[in-house]
């Protein structure tokens, strides 16, 4: 892939406010890890539709990938292609000269490819992370947005285990870093529909080679997000954050076996037991996280502990949860039944 040269970038007290809000990304500069895969497939889509002076720079792994995005948006002017690995220090510190703001989506995220591969999951996952940390301080970056999971919640399999270090990296990254020069924060959402290795392709699969949907138990509950939604959870962070925060949206649960009726009505589905890994429920926020994270409204906000956090004048507001507040998939407050669900995938 060729590197083409940039435009020159707006200077970052013009594009950005000190407070660490990003109030308007005009001439800004993002470097977005992962950029190949479903969610940034998304987030390039949301920011060429909306934001036609912002530089984005596409890094991945993924040459076949990459080929494919560029076919898709041919010789745009928004878009630059790295090739790189987040594994590769020295590479995305030099991918990430000049960025304003990281967008981190790069992740090994296969459940069962990290239970195999136990330490490749570490060196993408948890190395990566505090390669992302160092090369952002090193370059003097203004924010950076890392994506996590609710399986980093009470983590049951490695993948999990090595998101819920990815987050304390990204978070701790803020005692290194100083506030006005960059600040850290994180997202946390439950699984994207449609995106690769979910369940809607998979019970799309199926129904195309004309076999049963399986379903592992006929208790399990998961929450619903789109990538437009986690795309604008994204947006939402990087408006909103001082550093150190874990944003997480409200959003619906659903059943599996719904989603399978929604999918198929009426047809019968194959229970073939829960898989190494695997949660029969979810869950985004935990009674011991709930003690310092606040309802602001349309999302709940994690806020750090550490000693390097202090009151500042433009972080996030909110009301302080229940005691005991915990936001789990299996006793949330907002479901999809069958129609609904329905309704959504035709639309998606």
């Amino acid at each position: 892939m060729v590197e083409a040269d940039e435009p020159p970038i707006a200077r970052r007290d013009e594009a950005h406010c000190h407070n660490g809000s990003v109030m308007d990304l005009a001439g800004s500069t993002i470097l977005l890890t992962g950029g190949t895969g479903s969610f940034g497939n998304a987030f390039v889509e949301r920011i060429v539709a909306e934001h036609p002076d912002v530089t984005l720079r596409i890094f991945s792994r993924d040459e076949l990938k990459q080929s494919e995005m560029q076919a898709r948006f041919p010789n745009h002017p928004q878009l630059r292609f790295f090739v790189g690995d987040i594994r590769n220090r020295s590479r995305l510190t030099r991918a990430m000269k000049g960025a304003d703001i990281v967008v981190h989506a790069a992740a090994m995220k296969q459940v069962p490819a990290c239970e195999y591969n136990p330490f490749e999951a570490v060196q993408t996952n948890v190395l990566g992370a505090q390669h992302i940390v160092d090369a952002a301080i090193d370059n003097g970056v203004r924010q950076v947005v890392a994506l996590s999971t609710d399986k980093a919640v009470n983590p049951v399999n490695i993948y999990g285990a090595t998101k819920l270090c990815e987050e304390k990296i990204i978070v701790q990254g803020n005692a290194y870093a100083s506030r006005s020069e960059t600040s850290l924060c994180c997202v946390r959402y439950g699984n994207v529909v449609g995106s690769r290795g979910s369940v809607v392709p998979l019970f799309t699969k199926q129904l195309g080679e004309g076999s049963k949907l399986t379903i592992t138990d006929e208790r399990m509950t998961r929450f619903w997000i789109t990538l437009p939604e986690a795309v604008e959870l994204v947006m939402t962070a990087l408006e909103r954050s001082v550093g150190g925060e874990i944003f997480i949206p409200k959003i619906p649960s659903m059943r599996v076996t719904d989603l399978a009726e929604a999918m198929a009505p009426g047809e019968p589905v194959e229970i073939i037991g829960i898989r190494p890994g695997e949660k029969l429920h979810e869950i985004l926020i935990t009674d011991d996280e709930s003690r310092h994270s606040i309802d602001a409204g349309d999302i709940y906000v994690v806020l750090p502990e550490h000693p390097w956090w202090t009151d500042h004048p433009n972080w996030v507001s909110g009301q302080p949860l229940e005691d005991g507040f915990v936001y789990a998939s299996g006793t949330n407050d907002q479901w999809l039944g069958v129609d609904e669900l329905r309704s959504q995938l035709a639309s998606g």
